[in-house]
Parts: C-alpha cells; sequence; structure tokens
C-alpha cells in the first residue's frame, strides 16, 4: 500500500523494536525517520498533531447514499435490519453483519466477523467501494438543518492516542473494544471513522473553506436528513503543516474505535515486528472537526422506579438538595439546571455551582448522580445498574414522557447538553466524564471513506 508516513511512532512499537525517530525536513514538512536506538523514544518529537494522507476506499457518487451508513453503534440489529433492507451494498452489512443472519445468533461468533469481510469484500468486488489513486488527505461535511460542520480527514497514528495528543474523555468497556479490534482485524481496515475536534485554527479554516466550492467526490443522504459531502484535497501539504500548529486533538465520539486501533497495532507488531512504526497499521481513520462548530445535545436519564418511595416522599428527599419548581417546561433553559417528569408532570430543578468543585463534579450530570440518582434512587453506578437509562436528546423530551406514561421508567430526568468547553477542559485535566454525558449530532457514517492496512 502506498502510504505517506507523517506520525510518530507507538510507544508500544518502540518497546518492540528499540527504534529512535527522528526529524527531517521533506518538502517543508516534519517527517518522522526511525533510527537504531536503544529503549526510549525521543520525547521532543512528540509535541503536536501530525497527520497521514491515506489512498481511501470510498463509493461511486451513484452508489453513495446507499453505501453510507450510521456507526454501529446507534443501532441494534433489528433497527440495523430495516435500515439495510433494499440495500444490497449498505455498509451496515460490513459493520452490522449479523443483520444477515438468522435471529439470535451470536454476533461475536468467529463466522459474524467473517461474513463482515466477505461482505467488505464483496463490495469492493462489485465496485461500491473503490481505492483512490494515491494517498491523501479529504474533506467531510455534514449538514443538517441549518448547522453544517466541515471536517479534515486523515489518518492518525495509534502513538499519539497512546501518549495523549489525541486525548480522551471517556472509559472503554472491555467487551466493545474487543468487538471493534476483532472486527477491524477481519477486515484488515478501519470502517467508520474516529469523530476528533481540535480548538479553532483559522488557518485551517481558510485553507478548508476553498476545497468546498470545487466539485465533490460523493454526497449521501441520510435517513435523518443530513446531507454528507465528501472532496479530495489535491495539495496536502498546506493543510499538514497547519495542523502541526495543533497541540492536541479531543475525541467526541469513537473512543473505542480508537482503543481498538491501538489494541490492533499492537497485536499485530507483536505477532510480526515489521508491522510497528510507519506501517499503515499503526494509523486509524479520523474526521477532525473544528471545536466551534460542533453541536452537543443533552444524553437524559431514565430511572425504572423510585427506590421503593412514594411520589410524594421521593419529592420530599429531592426538595433537600435541589430547588425544585412545579409546572416547568420539558427542556432546561441553562446550566445547573435539570427538567424531572414525575406523575404526568415536568418539575424543574436547579442548584448552585459547587464550590471548589472539579471539572467532572460540577457537570450536571454529575450533580444529578451524586445528589439524587446515587443517594436517592440507589443507582449505584450507572455503568452498570440495570434500573437507570440513557436516551439522546435527538429523541427529544417526548421519549421521556412517552417511557414514564408506558411505565418502562418511574421517573425521568432532561439534561442540559454539556459544552465542547467543559469536555475540552475534563480531557485536559486528564480525567474522565460519567457515562452517556454527550450526545454528539449529526452523526458521522460509515462507509464513505475507508482506511484499509
Amino acid at each position: 500500500m502506498s502510504f505517506l508516513r507523517v506520525g510518530a511512532p507507538d510507544q508500544e512499537a518502540f518497546r518492540l523494536r528499540g527504534c529512535r525517530w527522528r526529524r527531517r525536513g521533506v518538502g517543508g514538512h516534519a517527517v518522522l525517520f526511525g533510527e537504531s536506538f536503544g529503549l526510549r523514544p525521543v520525547r521532543d518529537e512528540l509535541a503536536a498533531m501530525r497527520l497521514a494522507p491515506f489512498a481511501a476506499l470510498f463509493p461511486p457518487a451513484s452508489l453513495a447514499t446507499e453505501v453510507a451508513a450510521v456507526p454501529y453503534d446507534v443501532v441494534d440489529t433489528v433497527e440495523a435490519r430495516a435500515l439495510a433492507a433494499d440495500k444490497p451494498h449498505s455498509f451496515l452489512r460490513v459493520s452490522r453483519p449479523e443483520l444477515e443472519l438468522p435471529d439470535g445468533a451470536d454476533p461475536h461468533a468467529d463466522a459474524v466477523y467473517a461474513h463482515a469481510a466477505a461482505n467488505f469484500a464483496r463490495l469492493q468486488r462489485e465496485g461500491a467501494l473503490r481505492h483512490d489513486d494515491r494517498p491523501r488527505l479529504y474533506i467531510y461535511r455534514i449538514q443538517k438543518g441549518d448547522h453544517v460542520q466541515t471536517g479534515v480527514v486523515a489518518c492518525c497514528h495509534v502513538g499519539e492516542y497512546a501518549r495523549g495528543t489525541i486525548k480522551r474523555h471517556e472509559n472503554t468497556r472491555p467487551d466493545k473494544e474487543t468487538d471493534r479490534t476483532r472486527h477491524l482485524l477481519a477486515l484488515r481496515a478501519h470502517s467508520g471513522p474516529v469523530f476528533l475536534t481540535y480548538p479553532d485554527a483559522r488557518e485551517i479554516d481558510a485553507l478548508v473553506e476553498p476545497i468546498t466550492r470545487n466539485s465533490s467526490l460523493a454526497e449521501a443522504m441520510g435517513e435523518d436528513g443530513s446531507v454528507h459531502t465528501i472532496w479530495r484535497v489535491s495539495d496536502a501539504a498546506a493543510l499538514l503543516h497547519a495542523f502541526g500548529a495543533v497541540p492536541a486533538s479531543y475525541i467526541a465520539d469513537g473512543h473505542h474505535r480508537a482503543a481498538a486501533a491501538a489494541r490492533a497495532a499492537r497485536e499485530l507488531c507483536e505477532q510480526n515486528p515489521a508491522e510497528s512504526g510507519g506501517a499503515a497499521c499503526n494509523y486509524f481513520l479520523a474526521v477532525l472537526f473544528p471545536a466551534g462548530q460542533l453541536r452537543i445535545l443533552a444524553y437524559n436519564r431514565l430511572v425504572q422506579d423510585l427506590h421503593g418511595l412514594s411520589e410524594e416522599a421521593f419529592l420530599t428527599r429531592v426538595r433537600k438538595s435541589f430547588r425544585v419548581t412545579e409546572a416547568v417546561g420539558a427542556v432546561p433553559a441553562g446550566p445547573r439546571q435539570a427538567s424531572m417528569y414525575l406523575g404526568g408532570r415536568w418539575y424543574g430543578l436547579a442548584w448552585d455551582a459547587p464550590s471548589g468543585a472539579d471539572p467532572v463534579a460540577a457537570l450536571d450530570v454529575s450533580v444529578l448522580q451524586d445528589r439524587l440518582l446515587g443517594p436517592v434512587l440507589g443507582i449505584d453506578d450507572p455503568r452498570t445498574n440495570a434500573r437507570i437509562g440513557f436516551v439522546g436528546g435527538i429523541r427529544g423530551t417526548a421519549a421521556l414522557e412517552q417511557a414514564v406514561q408506558a411505565g418502562r421508567a418511574a421517573v425521568a430526568f432532561a439534561m442540559f447538553p454539556v459544552t465542547v468547553a467543559e469536555m475540552m477542559a475534563i480531557a485536559d485535566a486528564g480525567q474522565i466524564m460519567p457515562p452517556k454525558s454527550t450526545w454528539f449530532e449529526p452523526k458521522l457514517r460509515d462507509g464513505l471513506l475507508v482506511h484499509t492496512f
């Protein structure tokens, strides 16, 4: 595979091969080269984002809408089957291959990953996916209603993820990480991008905007009315140089994809040292959007029961920790507020900013957990407690009302969205956000650009 190396090596690869990497000027850009060395990386080379062009697999324009698919983890098997119906080239047949198998099939069986690989090969064989002629950067624009965000598609090195130049704000679940690792190793491809963000940079914006006036490579319509457009970058040099001034990026969505990419690279390096350092398997697919263009929706909560309390007793407990008002709207008006649906009516909860709290403890979802969900409703660990459910803000507050009215929950909480600045501050502090804190919308689409290795 033709691949341009513009990244630092993975720390695991250092240990495996004992390489030193140093910078040489190549066409005016910082490119890292390996040299025989001891066991320690040269850390002063690891201070900024480095991106790599790649020769993408992409659908022809006539099939882009059919191929493009929602991320694997926002639909279940039944929903995936419905979305892929009458779409033989839907990428869901690769990302959720169990949709083609009988009901009850184990989605983590070896045969399922083999089926994903077979479908991936079929899409290429039938011309639904084809390779670009050379490594490139790409531009990806999403438009939904009046919201527009435009990002740069590139490959990032797993070493930057490992050392924290690509910053995280969520923990990953081992089972989900294992699933994605097995999937990408079966395909030898990163089938969906990690959604990254970075602090706004006028120089990058000025380079991206003119490209979007050119003819697009592909355009896909989403089932939700979103429009996903891809452009080629004819000359990556200026963008690569501009991103060299970006000190870090942040995972907005795709923590399990990034963790799986790092794990797969490590496993391949252990199996075959030739895969270390600059090999394509050490890079993963990403889209980098400027922070100012992102939109985060609320991630709301449902609790099945009142932990043995009557509604009156529950409200009495809530009033001890919050200022409670009745007959309010379903959507909180601002931070340090939440709306609670109980007994067919909405209540407003308000509180003052916690004094001296760290960035995580100050989050609205943390305050709700620490003052109400835990001590009053007995939700000790929202990651594992089966009595709590989470509803993405895209579904609206009507979904919360319906769940309570139907008896699937006793109480619902509508939250005010976390801000991008809060997310970045937590990642900068090396901390982890509570589960289900952010819902980025609109969602990226799988299958429009694929990185093979």
